[in-house]
């Protein structure tokens, strides 16, 4: 059973409840309990972090979008789209007990051959990592803090 630990991100009051010894957590997207594990307790913060301290619109965020990689169904953990319906951010949470390492960052790449999103972030809840993707250029470079929303597409 896992127990929320502390975070490197701001607190969020999380509606937490517990049904039958298993505990879980409100979705403010998808308007339902999940079941509280490692990696939506992370999800659950960034989406709060994300809409009241860059603004984010919860209405322009989706979790777990299905895509098809390789004939194989995968699930992505959170695509934000811009007012004009374009994605412009792709997010990879993992436990905070997975190390981000070079396979994580080949899952969210991978991901991102079929999306073609500009802003990548890939977070643990401890370590957090932003890149932005070049696509004319085929390159991508690491920035030290995360755009707020209409300031993603800026340099």
């Amino acid at each position: 059973m896992f127990r929320p630990v502390p975070l490197n991100l701001p607190p969020f009051q999380a509606k937490i409840s517990k049904k039958q010894d298993q505990y879980f957590i409100f979705d403010e997207l998808r308007k339902k309990h999940l079941l509280l594990t490692p990696e939506e307790w992370v999800r659950q913060h960034w989406v709060n972090h994300l809409h009241k301290e860059y603004h984010y619109p919860m209405a322009l965020m989706k979790i777990e979008g299905g895509l098809s990689l390789n004939s194989l169904q995968k699930r992505s953990d959170l695509v934000i789209y811009n007012h004009s319906g374009q994605r412009v951010l792709l997010a990879e949470f993992k436990a905070p007990s997975v190390k981000i390492t070079e396979k994580v960052f080949e899952q969210i790449a991978n991901y991102n051959s079929i999306y073609k999103i500009p802003l990548l972030l890939v977070s643990n809840g401890i370590e957090h990592y932003y890149c932005r993707i070049d696509f004319q250029q085929e390159k991508f470079t690491f920035i030290t803090e995360l755009p707020s929303f209409g300031e993603e597409n800026s340099k």
